[in-house]
Parts: structure tokens; sequence; C-alpha cells
């Protein structure tokens, strides 16, 4: 019996991480937490590539955002594994970067902030994918380019869904309250 237990301190009643109590151990405490850190990196990532293509601040500046877009396009599209995506882009270079944009911003927010967050960690795959397809393919070696482990990284939040700090959740939990209300 350890000395915490014989006073009959918190970890004697069970309370605290690691001691067997109603919240588990340590490692499941940290089981349960271990989406957070992606969640955070991912969404605070894609919200800020996104919001950084609308502001001055980044390489999609004003002017710019066609002509670097279509620089880009064409220095990847030969080696591109998808080059008629490229293509499809080149067509419409303002289009193409006015809606990558709003998509990253939609899916880094709402995977943020953990709402509908396996609808927007697949937006986020067929993003990651649709770049890596396109712009990063070619990379060598292929570690080097970001896109494939930002397409791991939402396919990891697509099987396993938010984790337990979550707007979905809350809501989730006010829906059963309502309906337990109503129909308890």
């Amino acid at each position: 019996m350890s000395v915490t237990q014989q006073l009959g301190g918190p970890a004697a009643r069970g309370l605290l991480p690691g001691t067997g109590g109603p919240g588990g151990g340590l490692r499941e405490s940290a089981a349960r937490f271990a989406l957070l850190p992606l969640r955070l990196f991912l969404g605070l990532t894609f919200l800020y590539a996104g919001v950084d293509k609308f502001t001055d601040a980044g390489p999609f500046s004003d002017a710019m955002t066609a002509d670097t877009v279509e620089r880009m396009l064409d220095a990847s599209r030969d080696q591109a594994a998808a080059g008629w995506l490229s293509d499809l882009a080149l067509d419409h270079p303002a289009v193409f970067v006015n809606g990558a944009a709003v998509a990253e911003i939609a899916v880094g927010g709402c995977v943020l902030i953990g709402l509908a967050t396996r609808w927007a960690a697949a937006g986020g795959a067929v993003l990651a994918l649709a770049f890596w397809l396109t712009i990063s393919w070619s990379t060598d070696p292929y570690y080097f380019g970001s896109d494939l482990p930002f397409l791991i990284g939402f396919l990891t939040l697509l099987l396993a869904g938010a984790g337990p700090i979550a707007a979905e959740r809350v809501i989730a939990a006010r829906q059963a309250r309502r309906s337990g209300r109503l129909f308890g």
C-alpha cells in the first residue's frame, strides 16, 4: 500500500489519473485525448492556409493570385499524377484558388472546433489528395512533400472521429438531454 493510500488522499479514492479510478488510468486518459493534437494541427494549418490566400500577407496576394497558381501548376503539370486535374485548374485558376481557400477555411474551422469532423476530414483528405496528385507528386523524396502527411492525418480523423473535446459532442449531449425530457 502506498503512502498516499495509507493517508487516504485523492489517489486512494481513485480520483487521480493513473490510479484506476473512475476516469481510468493515465494511459486511458492519454488515449482518449490522442486525436486532439492532430485536430489542432490540421485545423489551424488549413484555416491559416485558407485565410492566407485571401490576405495580402500570403503568397497569393491580390494581383498575383492567378499568376501564382498558374506558375505553380505549370511547373508541376508534366510530372503530376493527375495532369488532367492540373489542366482543369489551369483553365480556371481564380476559381481554383478561391475554391481551395474557401474549402480550406471550412475544413480547418470544422476540424478545429470538432464540428462535423468526419465530413470535414473527408473534405480535407480530398483537398490533400488533389494537392498531392497535382503539385507535390514529383517531390523527391516523397516525404519532403507535406500533402501526403496531411492526407494521412485527415484519413485518421475520418476513421476515428473528433475525440472527446468537440462541439459535435456538446450538441449531441444537448439533444440527448432534450430528447430525454420529451420522451423520457
